[in-house]
C-alpha cells in the first residue's frame, strides 16, 4: 500500500499532534492536523475506542478527500472496572477546558474510596483509524500496561502521563523524555502497526 506522503491527523489536541509528528516525521511523511485546517471536532457517540477512532477519521476524511489517521486513546483501571476507558477525556472536561489534573485526582479519589490494593493495575489504549475518502478504513491498536502511582510526578507529556508509571520503567511516562515514552507508548505501538501495515 506504502505510507502516505501527506496525512491528515483528524484532532485538536496537541499533545497527540507533536507525539505523532515526532513518530512519523523521520518517514518523511508530512502531518496535517485538523486543528490545521480548521476542521469542527465531531460528536465520539461510540461506547468503544474503535468506534470513535472511526467516527473522528471518516468525518475528516470526507471533508478534505485526504486520507485521515484519527486515534481514540484512554486509561483503563482495572479497580474501576475499566473507568474512565473512551470517557477519559470527558472527566477532564470544565467549563473552561479539560483540566487532567482535576481528573487524575478523581481517580485517585475513587481508588481512596475502595481501597483498591497496591499496584493499581491499569492500561493506555491507543486505537487508530485510517479512513479513505472512499469509506474504507483500517484499524490499528496499541497498549501499554502499567500501574498508577500518586502523587502525580513529571511535567511533561498530557493527560494522566504524570500517574501512569509503565512496566519494567521506574519513571511515569510525564518524566521520561518524549523519545523515551515515544517508544514504548500505546500511541506508538499503534503506529508501528499502522506502519507495518502501509509498508507490508
Amino acid at each position: 500500500m506504502g505510507i502516505p506522503r501527506r496525512l491528515l491527523l483528524a484532532t485538536h489536541n496537541r499533545g497527540k499532534i507533536e507525539e505523532v509528528e515526532q513518530l512519523l516525521g523521520p518517514q518523511g511523511v508530512e502531518i496535517v492536523s485538523a486543528r490545521d485546517l480548521g476542521l469542527p471536532e465531531p460528536e465520539e457517540t461510540e461506547r468503544s475506542f474503535e468506534g470513535n477512532a472511526r467516527v473522528k477519521a471518516h468525518a475528516a476524511a470526507r471533508a478534505t478527500g485526504l486520507p485521515a489517521l484519527a486515534d481514540d486513546s484512554g486509561l483503563e483501571v482495572a479497580a474501576l472496572g475499566g473507568a474512565p476507558g473512551v470517557d477519559t477525556a470527558g472527566w477532564a472536561e470544565t467549563p473552561q477546558g479539560r483540566d487532567f489534573v482535576m481528573a487524575m485526582e478523581k481517580v485517585h479519589r475513587l481508588l481512596e474510596e475502595r481501597g483498591a490494593p497496591r499496584p493499581r493495575r491499569a492500561r493506555f489504549v491507543c486505537v487508530l483509524c485510517l479512513a479513505q475518502p472512499d469509506g474504507g478504513d483500517m484499524l490499528f491498536r496499541g497498549e501499554v500496561e502499567g500501574q498508577l502511582v500518586w502523587p502525580m510526578r513529571g511535567r511533561l507529556g498530557h493527560g494522566f502521563d504524570p500517574v501512569f508509571q509503565p512496566d519494567g520503567h521506574d519513571l511515569t511516562f510525564a518524566e521520561m523524555a518524549p523519545e523515551d515514552k515515544n517508544r514504548i507508548s500505546h500511541r506508538a505501538r499503534a503506529l508501528a502497526a499502522f506502519m507495518r501495515a502501509m509498508q507490508g
